[in-house]
C-alpha cells in the first residue's frame, strides 16, 4: 500500500501536521520514533517539566502531558502512529520508500519531515541527574520558573544563543554568569556590547564547567580553567546549555538541502523542500526560535502545502 503522506517525528510540528491531514480525510502514517536521537516520543518538550507560555493553558502544563494530549487528538482525528524509527529514506523516486530500524520499509507519496533538534549538552558528572532540576537549554522556556527567579543562573555558551539567553534571564536571576571556554566571544557585535554593559551580566572566560553538584536540585558547579587548570566551585541555582543544537537529519543521507549546522533549508516562507513531495516543518528547519506554538504553526503548514500538492497530483501514475 502507497500512503499518501507519511509524518516523520512526534513533536508538536508532526502532531499539527497529523491533525490537519487527518481531518483532511489524507489518514496519514506517522513513525513517531522509539528513543529516537535518544529522545523519547514527543520530542524535546517531554523533558520538560513545566510550559508556562503555550496558548490554551492558563495554570500551565508539563511537556509529557502536552505532547500527550497532541498525540491522542492526532489519533482522534484518523492518524495511525507507530512507534518505529526511520533509519534510511530513499527520495531517488517516487513513490518514497522508508526503511525502518526493524528492517521493514513503507512508501509514500510524500513525506513530512518533522524530527526536530536535540540541545547539545557537556556529557559531565551531574549534568544528567540535574536535568529539569535546575539544568535547561531554553532560557525562554523555563527561565521564568520560581527556581530560577532572584538566584544566581549560569549560562555555558559564547554565540549569539548564549547571549540571548542570558540578557533574558538577566530579567528574573540576581545575577547571570556567563561561563565561556575561550576569552572573545564568537557572537555579533552587538550582542556582545549588550551583554557587557548588562550590570546583572558577569563574564567568566577560559572556564568550562566540569562536575555538576547538588541534593534534589543544582546547587554548584565545578569549573575549570581552561588556561592553567585550576579548578574552583561558582554556587548556582541554575544552569542553562547554550551551546547548539543537532537537527535530526542523518537518516536523509544528504538528499535535502541543510544549512551549515545541518538544518534543512526550505522555500522561504514556505515548507517546500528542494524534492518536490518533501516538507520540513518543526526545529528540524528552524535554527532560530525553537518554541513549541512556532514548531506546530510550521506543521500547520507543512500539512496544508503537502494536501494541496497531494491534490495537484491526485492523477499522477504511482
Amino acid at each position: 500500500m502507497i500512503e499518501d503522506v507519511i509524518i516523520i517525528g512526534s513533536g508538536p510540528a508532526a502532531h499539527t501536521a497529523g491533525i490537519y491531514l487527518g481531518r483532511a480525510k489524507r489518514n496519514p502514517l506517522m513513525f513517531e520514533g522509539f528513543m529516537a536521537g535518544g529522545i523519547a516520543a514527543g520530542g524535546q518538550l517531554t523533558t520538560t517539566d513545566s510550559i508556562e507560555n503555550f496558548p490554551g493553558f492558563a495554570n500551565g502544563i508539563s511537556g509529557g502531558d502536552l505532547m500527550e494530549q497532541m498525540r491522542e487528538q492526532s489519533l482522534n482525528n484518523s492518524a495511525r502512529i507507530l512507534t518505529e524509527t526511520v533509519s534510511s529514506v530513499d527520495l531517488s523516486k517516487k513513490p518514497f520508500t522508508l526503511t525502518l530500524e526493524s528492517g521493514e520499509s513503507a512508501e509514500a507519496k510524500s513525506i513530512i519531515v518533522a524530527t526536530g533538534a536535540t540541545a547539545k549538552v557537556l556529557d559531565i558528572p551531574g549534568s544528567k541527574e540535574f536535568w529539569q532540576k535546575g539544568i535547561s537549554a531554553c532560557a525562554v522556556c523555563d527561565g521564568a520558573l520560581p527556581i530560577f527567579r532572584n538566584k544566581v543562573i549560569a549560562v555555558v555558551g559564547g554565540g549569539d544563543t548564549a547571549m540571548e539567553e542570558a540578557e533574558f534571564l538577566s530579567k528574573f536571576a540576581s545575577e547571570v554568569v556567563l561561563i565561556h571556554r575561550r576569552d572573545k566571544f564568537r557572537a555579533s557585535h552587538v550582542l556582545q556590547e549588550r551583554i557587557k554593559s548588562n550590570p546583572k551580566i558577569k563574564i567568566m572566560w577560559n572556564s568550562i564547567p566540569v562536575e555538576l553538584k547538588g541534593s534534589k536540585f543544582l546547587e554548584s558547579a565545578v569549573l575549570q580553567d581552561t588556561v592553567n587548570g585550576e579548578q574552583k566551585s561558582l554556587e548556582v541555582s541554575g544552569l542553562f546549555y547554550a551551546i547548539g543544537h543537532k537537527p535530526n537529519t542523518d537518516f536523509l543521507g544528504g538528499q535535502l538541502k541543510l544549512n551549515e549546522q545541518g538544518f534543512i533549508i526550505t522555500e522561504p516562507g514556505s515548507t517546500k523542500t528542494n524534492v518536490e513531495g518533501v516538507f520540513a516543518a518543526g526545529d528540524v528547519q528552524n535554527p532560530h526560535r525553537r518554541q513549541a506554538v512556532i514548531a506546530a504553526g510550521s506543521g500547520c503548514l507543512a500539512a496544508l502545502e503537502c494536501e494541496e500538492w497531494l491534490s495537484l497530483n491526485s492523477e499522477r501514475a504511482w
